[in-house]
């Protein structure tokens, strides 16, 4: 894998890195726009949220303090880089990494293809690694509150990835490849 930091996405996907398409290659059924693709993310992430730290008050609201949850949210958010990181090792060749502020997301695009475990284990690996690990610590030990925050906000982050795992779960036959095309995903049979 080879990262290349590409700063801010202008909103341009016609900008974005990609290969040539695939003969019969398939567009996934999904958001075209990347400004409707942020709301929608952002709703998911929303509503995730308030059920992920409804169920965390229940376990450990006895422990809560101001300090333990700014703790985990400052976690989650010192993480943001490091999870798109994780995504970047998913791939073998080269890999670049965007911030989109305004809209609230950071992403990374490559223009190899994949097979649908792999691309589901690239979108699935860092809301593993930061969220629900820690999630599902901070359920088993109550006193470390701010472990459910972080694990409850990191989750949310991955809002899109989980978008993503969905249509390849449910557009790719078994078999199928896939890669990124400007801001979408196709699949393909090899």
């Amino acid at each position: 894998m080879k990262l290349h930091y590409m700063g801010r996405f202008s909103g341009d996907t016609s900008t974005l890195p990609h290969g040539e398409h695939k003969p019969g290659a398939v567009p996934f059924r999904e958001i075209q726009d990347p400004q409707k693709l942020a709301l929608a993310a952002n709703g998911i992430a929303l509503a995730l949220l308030v059920v992920l730290l409804a169920a965390g008050a229940v376990r450990g609201g006895a422990y809560y303090s101001f300090a333990q949850f700014l703790l985990g949210w400052l976690l989650a958010m010192a993480i943001l880089f490091p999870h798109e990181l994780l995504h970047a090792v998913c791939f073998r060749g080269d890999v670049y990494l965007y911030t989109n502020w305004r809209q609230g997301m950071l992403f990374v695009t490559g223009p190899e293809d994949m097979s649908r475990g792999r691309f589901v284990l690239m979108s699935l690996l860092p809301n593993l690694v930061f969220g629900l690990a820690p999630y599902l610590l901070g359920m088993a030990f109550p006193r470390l509150y701010f472990l459910l925050v972080w694990g409850a906000a990191a989750l949310c982050m991955g809002a899109g990835d989980y978008l993503n795992v969905f249509n390849a779960l449910t557009q790719m036959p078994r078999g199928a490849r896939t890669y990124l095309y400007q801001f979408n995903s196709w699949w393909y049979q090899p």
